[in-house]
């Protein structure tokens, strides 16, 4: 039994995939009129469909969003009952659909073209009532679903959703819509904070441990325990950064036997250590982090020292 239904999901998989990369050889100049008809929408792109395929245009429209292209969702059965007044002079209607010729789609059609509004297929039936009225169309015809019967919508809402995301991607490369822009519409949890979390924002309550090169090794034990960072930048005459000392300094510093009684911070401090500037990504100093295996870095502002990131400060925010 385990054998045969691992078989089955392969089966499965491999027929999807099969069908995926089909789209390949259905990309036409129909395609690139699509994008052009989106891309010069002055108002925004209305994408509706019926059953699973409402199902997938719902996904379609969270991606147009996320990257850029102003877009809503409007399901068919509810267009005919009123809910095609949410449509605009200048949207851009798409309607997905595998038969193209779904009672609702043929209503809604033919109410859609009296408004005017430009309206995109996205079907599997190339004969179709949909296609045929259509400004353009998107093929997404696929051999065969994966459901044994051949009924269930399968390789063809996969096919559409892979469709969709071949638009979402091509408007997202014409528009130059990139990181930043990115970051402003994923505000929230750790892909946002990727995008937009600096390392001012990490240190902002965190404590500024810091000796003198010539403190005593009490003093250096006292300020780390003391800011709970696990560190401290150990400062010359002048203020500058001399080098820092960590707590694994210590523990390595005791474990050689050496006499500390005159031991000052000169003596065990990093020279040279890692350092990031303040309006950096939090992403970039958890890279050097990861590439250097230390955990904390000193964080400066036009060279001069305001603070330490610590790991434990990328971990609280969900980065790691």
């Amino acid at each position: 039994m385990k054998n045969k239904i691992i078989n089955i999901a392969k089966k499965t998989i491999d027929l999807e995939a099969r069908s995926v990369k089909g789209l390949l050889n259905l990309l036409d100049d129909d395609f690139e009129k699509a994008i052009t008809i989106i891309n010069n929408c002055k108002g925004r792109l209305v994408v509706s469909g019926i059953g699973k395929s409402a199902i997938v245009a719902q996904k379609i429209v969270a991606t147009f969003n996320s990257t850029g292209t102003p877009s809503v969702f409007l399901h068919a059965a509810d267009a005919i009952h009123g809910d095609i007044g949410m449509v605009q002079k200048e949207d851009v209607v798409m309607i997905i659909s595998k038969s193209g010729d779904s009672p609702e789609i043929k209503i809604l059609v033919p109410l859609i073209k009296n408004f005017k509004n430009t309206v995109i297929a996205m079907c599997g039936n190339m004969q179709s009532y949909l296609a045929k009225c259509a400004d353009a169309v998107l093929n997404t015809t696929v051999a065969e679903e994966a459901c044994p019967n051949n009924l269930a919508p399968t390789s063809s809402t996969t096919v559409q959703m892979v469709m969709g995301d071949a638009i979402a991607i091509c408007l997202m490369e014409i528009n130059g819509f990139g990181s930043e822009d990115f970051a402003k519409f994923h505000p929230g949890g750790t892909l946002g904070k990727k995008l937009y979390l600096r390392v001012s924002d990490l240190i902002i309550n965190n404590e500024k441990p810091s000796v003198q090169e010539e403190s005593f090794l009490k003093e250096v034990i006292i300020e780390i325990t003391k800011k709970r960072l696990g560190a401290t930048v150990i400062l010359n005459k002048k203020e500058k950064i001399s080098g820092i000392v960590t707590d694994g300094d210590l523990r390595r510093m005791l474990e050689k036997n050496l006499s500390v009684t005159n031991v000052k911070a000169k003596d065990i401090m990093t020279r040279y250590p890692k350092m990031i500037e303040a309006n950096e990504l939090a992403v970039d100093a958890l890279d050097i982090m990861r590439k250097k295996n230390i955990t904390q870095l000193i964080v400066t502002e036009n060279g001069k020292y305001v603070g330490i990131v610590h790991l434990h400060d990328l971990v609280r925010e969900g980065l790691i």
